[in-house]
């Protein structure tokens, strides 16, 4: 039984034989409709989700499954005082196959421990996101041919951004990958992103302050929201959540086929202007999530054999 809980978790192998099964069900999703049929998906998110979870759920029932699970904390036992551990070992006995979104870094690392089912982490704090990372690549992937040799400038919240730390980890693992990290210094990409995964690497990496300076360089551009739920002072978060926008202006020193990314949800650092730029993916790339986790589902329970190496 494998897991999916951190971006590393498949090899650079199994990683390309998942986005090359989503680009199949992309293209002939009712190959694929009734995969699934008996298969029940538990969605376990004690922290807010509207993209993720009803991805996660679309997922699942485009492929003929059934879904059920919670949308909050609050709604969940977790409210009363249970444990991960213990309410994981109760959806065990529920369903195939759980998706978990955790406010706690390491929560659905702790789930797998005690799960007899396949855990897909869909996001643990400021931690790790790793089914973004794979919609992330599946993106990069189909608009450029490739997923290596490129500069990628990653702008806004570095600090908190879990979509932003799974992304580097992945990235560093193709070729010719060059990082421009562009952020308020509040905001810098942790010290363990730079020294354990960055430096390491070998891989060219700059820190910038202004989006415009940096512009002519990119081929992808990764943008990300200030974090308000991340802060413990409004006044900080106040002070930094209209750091960086992105509008037409800008754009116009941009390659002219940049790759305008972002995991959603969006709340001002994209002027909806930009949405008409036939350069800006971040829809699409939500849409692509679907594809993904449809693909990563059918993986993690061997339905399409040879995806994972056991």
């Amino acid at each position: 039984m494998r897991h999916l809980i951190d971006p590393l978790d498949f090899n650079m192998e199994e990683t390309g034989r998942l986005l090359e099964l989503a680009a199949s069900i992309l293209q002939r999703p009712g190959d694929y409709a009734h995969c699934c049929d008996g298969k029940i998906l538990a969605t376990l998110f004690f922290e807010p989700s509207t993209r993720t979870r009803l991805s996660f759920e679309s997922a699942m029932l485009r492929l003929g499954g059934q879904v059920l699970g919670f949308s909050s904390a609050g709604s969940s036992s977790a409210s009363k005082g249970e444990s991960v551990a213990d309410t994981i070992r109760m959806i065990s006995g529920y369903a195939d196959i759980t998706a978990m979104r955790h406010f706690k870094e390491g929560a659905p690392f702790v789930a797998a421990r005690y799960s007899k089912i396949p855990v897909v982490n869909a996001g643990d704090g400021g931690h790790q996101h790793p089914t973004q990372t794979l919609t992330d690549l599946f993106t990069i992937r189909r608009k450029r041919g490739e997923i290596g040799n490129l500069t990628i400038g990653l702008c806004g919240d570095l600090k908190f951004g879990r979509t932003v730390h799974s992304l580097i980890k992945s990235l560093v693992r193709y070729e010719n990958v060059r990082f421009v990290l562009i952020s308020p210094e509040e905001l810098r990409t942790p010290g363990y992103i730079v020294k354990e995964v960055l430096e390491p690497s070998g891989h060219s990496f700059n820190e910038a302050r202004k989006i415009e300076e940096v512009m002519p360089e990119l081929d992808v551009l990764y943008m990300t929201r200030v974090q308000r739920e991340r802060f413990f002072n409004e006044e900080d978060y106040v002070r930094l959540k209209d750091s960086y926008i992105l509008t037409p202006e800008k754009l116009k020193r941009a390659k002219k086929d940049l790759v305008i990314m972002h995991p959603l949800p969006r709340v001002n650092e994209i002027d909806q202007l930009v949405d008409e730029d036939p350069r800006a993916m971040y829809f699409e790339q939500a849409r692509g999530g679907v594809f993904v986790r449809m693909a990563l589902i059918l993986a993690l329970l061997g339905i399409v054999p040879d995806v994972l190496v056991e």
